[in-house]
């Protein structure tokens, strides 16, 4: 008899692997605000590893446009058919539209699992300065406005010119990844590891957001200074 049965305690599981990651590659991932530069440069990079992607935007004929100027079998659609069709939902529109777009998809929203990766920021003679919504960060809000989705944060920090760059074959960086279910961020890591040269990090709970998505002001000064496209790789994981 093992120590374990003399004190009726079970054994404990083996911990997971946070590199054992799901198979996403049957997902259709949409992305709202699809013709904007990052969420072109999204769509083009997951269509080209094998996702089938579905670009929305406010206008049908816009998206429509835009995805086959990407090829690669892109679709286009409107917000709403975007977010029905998909299984997995990106958030790219600027930020000043961010709110009012979610407001309108609750519905086709509901039980998606949705990765917001807009950065709320400011831009004066000084640079570019973050934001501070009232709910905490752009995740916040997101989840505070779609109470029936599955919301985490990520893709923050990628240049939309490498993304859209067709010359580039790998995009070297990290992408920080945020969320409530660990089951939820594991997919979202997933999908930015189809990306050659991408990793998803875990980086915590939506509460950390905030942090994440203003470092994106630093980025575009270190990018102005160097004349760079700058990334992030975090080190010892």
């Amino acid at each position: 008899m093992t120590s374990n049965d003399s004190t009726g305690t079970a054994p404990k599981a083996a911990a997971k692997d946070p590199w054992d990651l799901p198979d996403v590659s049957g997902l259709v991932v949409g992305v709202l605000g699809g013709t904007g530069d990052q969420g072109r440069g999204l769509a083009y990079r997951l269509a080209k590893a094998g996702q089938r992607v579905i670009i929305g935007s406010r206008s049908a004929e816009r998206a429509e446009t835009a995805a086959a100027e990407l090829g690669l079998g892109i679709e286009g659609a409107d917000n709403a058919e975007c977010a029905r069709r998909s299984d997995i939902v990106i958030v790219a529109v600027p930020w000043e539209g961010h709110a009012k777009t979610l407001e309108t998809l609750q519905k086709e929203l509901v039980g998606k699992l949705v990765v917001d990766c807009v950065n709320p920021l400011g831009f004066d003679k000084k640079g570019a300065y973050a934001l501070k919504p009232e709910e905490g960060s752009a995740a916040e809000q997101a989840a505070a406005l779609l109470p029936d989705s599955r919301v985490t944060a990520a893709f923050h920090h990628l240049s939309a010119v490498l993304l859209q760059d067709e010359s580039i074959d790998e995009i070297d960086t990290d992408v920080m990844v945020l969320g409530e279910s660990r089951a939820d961020t594991d997919i979202v890591q997933a999908l930015a590891a189809r990306i050659p040269g991408m990793r998803g990090v875990f980086a915590g709970r939506l509460r950390g957001a905030h942090q994440v998505e203003s470092l994106v002001a630093n980025l575009i000064s270190v990018n102005r200074r160097y004349k760079a496209h700058a990334g992030l790789r975090v080190t010892d994981v």
